[in-house]
């Protein structure tokens, strides 16, 4: 992107300015001349003021405004002196000889030179002619003292009003007033500069010899000055570098990093370029983008030569091309055919990588140009940008990976539900919002034979099959294990069946796993808007429902009808189901790791519940849980539980591996006086110790009815068995009662452990909850746990035990002694041999 440039004329034009000034200049000497034809016998005098003139001409420093540099010098004081004791003729020839010399020696363009020359003609004409006009000059009284002020003040006023014309005719009326308001504050310096000329004057009038002290003291101003702006420039670049560093740690994460940072860059190193460039990497694509001067907006080229780049960051130090770096001499040729006069180039490093480079080129100001202090501020600089860089690229990628399916790449329910949202609101007349839910049969089958990595290989299949049918105009996601969305717009419900039809029939073709050719078959729900909702939340769920429903449908392909929803009729029908379950001992008990984050030991397992219907198929825990509680079969679920953990519990004991179990308890179960005695006599019946056991409660459950679940909690404490609340945080009065309840633990909810590192509110919140149990010197255990990044966090924070899939996912038992095989191993503690994970994968 280009941005637009502030309409510029040709530098040919300051002879526009040039030409009337050098008239000025010329005519009024001739006026004096023949005024005064014998002036040039006070040559002596003129040898001596062109001298201190010459030397008052070297800039004290540079003020830039635009793309010039405006010199501050000293000339008052020799030009109050020289108006005093030469005549005019003389005046205006030395004043123009001086700045010659020191314009040719800094080696300006011809077309900077005559200006300059011919301002500093004009303005010494200016100067006698006002003392031409005053009073004749009589000693060094106070009248005298009037004079020469006003004529010193005159000439110092011409040369900004000559150079804001000159910036007005090239590059604008804004330059022209910048340049103005410039000059206008150097005038203060000028008077200054003025009075003391005229101190200089009174003191000369009075002893010539006194000479040789205003000498030495004109000296010592000069390098008080010269040190004055030294200072000056350093202290404004340090405020300019940590304003710079503020507003790119500030705006370096939302994705504006280059404009935040060009502008300033530019502004700071005071040059025509400024430029970031960062290679292609991954899914980011290559930046180049420059700021230039005048121009609005950012381009998307660089003047950088590619070889100067290329040294920058196979060396992986800064690289300065210019007048006053001779170590890089042999680049020097490339600057011209690119229009630069120097260089400054700084790779951009992020450990042991280089991430890119930031550039400045051109330093403004005529015959300024880089030194090695800039390259030590462009480093300084380049060393924020980099961690801004990184930064920016980290929030992307987490953006990325939360809105994200990690095996598919595909958008995940988050991003779906987000897409529909916005879908639901733009629907043209007469079209559709459809839904359509896809459930991949037979990948348990595929998981338990072949491994989860077969698995992994056929869902991707499967998503990059769907993106290939879906079409061009369709959103394509994944919202569980073996669960896929695509949203489109359709023309009507019934197109929309028809579709999900053929989608299905693509999608059934062969799919290569290793070395054997499956057939998948997918069950398609379809939820259309606006006939099942405008709630992007309510249709996807109730796609999922239709795909539920599609199971059992020959064709595999079910619409969404209200029927489907009706949660609590099927829930009544299984009550009696699960009655015979329980009696037969149909339903299985999974078990989920529980490992502690600091030394990755095993520590326990938590014991769930699992019901595999011989026709509904897999039901889900919250659904016969609930048939359970409304049911009165809760306590005989959790007896089948306990009863199985405290089994294998003591299994694990006797084989020298001992795990605690965690068993989770419904309010309603608190509630029993008689479950405290059912616990004490299991743990005899299985010789276990109290210890070994603990009962998870759900935070809101707990506090649900606290006064009455207050007395059971207590006699589960005195048996010995530890306690731990439940999806802690939740809940509306955790502070005001955890400390009257007798738990020894508390689990952090999945919603925000899983959130924790991509949500900024969700780590305060954890981070509250461990420091919280600290103080009530609790165990803290964190599930949910998916994520590498999630584990290093909590670890940092001090959490001590972690549950969820990046460990293992809850497993049968005959699957968790294959898990404890091929994932751990023993290792000897003072406490005892204990289990310990290989890695974590």
């Amino acid at each position: 992107m280009t941005g637009r440039s502030v309409p510029r004329r040709s530098p040919q034009y300051a002879w526009l300015i040039t030409n009337p000034l050098a008239c000025v200049a010329l005519f009024t000497a001739i006026g004096f001349w023949i005024a005064d034809p014998y002036w040039y016998k006070s040559w002596l005098g003129g040898l001596v003021a062109l001298v201190f003139l010459t030397i008052a001409n070297i800039g004290v420093f540079t003020v830039v405004i635009r793309r010039q540099g405006f010199m501050v010098v000293v000339t008052e004081i020799p030009l109050v002196l020289s108006l005093y004791f030469l005549p005019k003729v003389m005046v205006i020839l030395v004043s123009a000889l001086a700045i010659m010399v020191v314009q040719l020696y800094q080696r300006l363009a011809p077309l900077k030179l005559w200006f300059n020359v011919a301002k500093a003609a004009a303005a010494a004409s200016a100067a006698v002619l006002v003392i031409a006009v005053c009073p004749p000059i009589r000693g060094v009284g106070p009248g005298t003292w009037a004079i020469l002020f006003a004529a010193v003040m005159a000439s110092a006023a011409l040369g900004p009003v000559a150079f804001a014309g000159v910036m007005t005719i090239v590059q604008g009326r804004h330059a022209g007033q910048e340049a103005l308001r410039a000059g206008t504050a150097m005038l203060v310096a000028a008077a200054a500069n003025t009075v003391l000329g005229l101190v200089f004057l009174i003191v000369l009038d009075t002893t010539p010899w006194a000479a040789l002290l205003l000498a030495g003291l004109i000296a010592a101003l000069f390098i008080v000055f010269r040190s004055f702006a030294e200072f000056f420039r350093q202290h404004r670049t340090l405020t300019d570098v940590y304003e710079l560093t503020l507003a790119v740690r500030e705006h370096g994460s939302d994705g504006g990093l280059p404009d935040v940072l060009l502008g300033r860059v530019r502004a700071l190193m005071r040059s025509e370029y400024a430029t970031l460039w960062l290679p292609a990497q991954g899914r980011h694509p290559e930046v180049l983008l420059t700021s230039r001067m005048d121009d609005s907006g950012l381009m998307d080229i660089s003047p950088t030569p590619a070889e100067v780049r290329d040294r920058a960051v196979a060396t992986e130090h800064a690289v300065a091309v210019g007048d006053r770096f001779a170590e890089t001499e042999d680049l020097r040729p490339l600057l011209s055919p690119a229009g630069l006069k120097d260089l400054v180039v700084v790779p951009l490093r992020s450990g042991q990588v280089t991430v890119g480079t930031l550039e400045v080129a051109n330093r403004i100001g005529g015959q300024l140009t880089y030194r090695a202090t800039d390259v030590q501020v462009m480093e300084t600089v380049a060393a924020h940008a980099a961690v801004a860089v990184e930064n920016s690229r980290l929030v992307e990628r987490l953006r990325y990976d939360a809105y994200h399916d990690r095996l598919t790449s595909l958008p995940n329910r988050r991003r779906l539900t987000d897409a529909l949202a916005e879908s639901v609101k733009v629907r043209a007349p007469g079209e559709v919002v459809a839904v359509l839910a896809f459930d991949v049969d037979g990948l348990r089958d595929v998981n338990e034979s072949m491994g989860h990595a077969a698995g992994d290989k056929l869902l991707s299949e499967v998503a990059k099959r769907l993106r290939a049918i879906a079409g061009p105009g369709a959103l394509v996601g994944r919202i569980g294990g073996d669960e896929f969305v695509v949203t489109l717009r359709s023309e009507s419900t019934e197109v929309t069946v028809q579709l999900a039809t053929q989608m299905r029939e693509q999608l059934r073709g062969p799919m290569v796993v290793g070395t054997l050719t499956l057939d998948v078959d997918t069950a398609v729900g379809v939820a259309v808007q606006p006939d099942h909702g405008d709630d992007p939340e309510a249709l996807l769920r109730r796609a999922e429902l239709a795909a539920n429903a599609a199971k059992v449908v020959p064709y595999g392909v079910q619409l969404f009808h209200p029927a489907l929803e009706s949660r609590a009729v099927r829930r009544l029908g299984l009550a009696g189901e699960l009655r015979k379950a329980l009696e037969n001992g149909e339903l299985e008990v999974f078990f989920q790791p529980k490992v502690t984050i600091g030394d990755r030991h095993l520590v326990g397992v938590e014991c769930l519940a699992r019901w595999n219907h011989p026709a509904h198929g897999e039901v889900a825990p919250e659904d016969f849980i609930a048939v359970a509680e409304h049911t009165g079969q809760l306590s005989r679920l959790t007896e089948v539980v306990l009863t199985e953990g405290l089994r294998r519990c003591r299994e694990w004991a006797d084989a020298d591996r001992p795990l605690a179990i965690a068993v989770n308890l419904s309010a309603r179960t608190l509630l029993d006086p008689r479950f405290p005695n059912m616990v004490h006599e299991l743990l005899k019946q299985h010789h276990v110790a109290a210890e070994q056991v603990t009962f998870e409660i759900s935070e809101p459950g707990m506090l649900g009815d606290i006064e009455r679940t207050l007395p059971v909690l207590y006699q589960l404490r005195d048996l010995g068995v530890r306690l731990s609340v439940d999806d802690f945080g939740t809940g509306a009065s955790s502070l005001s009662y955890l400390r009257q309840l007798p738990v020894h633990e508390v689990k952090i909810d999945d919603s925000f452990v899983q959130g924790m590192a991509t949500d900024s509110g969700d780590l305060a919140i954890v981070r509250a909850v461990i420091s919280l149990a600290r103080e009530f010197r609790l165990t803290v255990v964190a599930e949910g746990v998916e994520s590498e990044l999630t584990l290093d966090l909590l670890e940092e924070m001090g959490c001590e035990i972690g549950q969820g899939y990046l460990f293992s996912r809850p497993l049968p038992y005959e699957r968790l002694e294959a898990w404890f095989s091929a994932q751990t191993e023993p290792e000897s503690t003072p406490t005892g041999e204990v289990r310990r994970l290989r890695a974590v994968i």
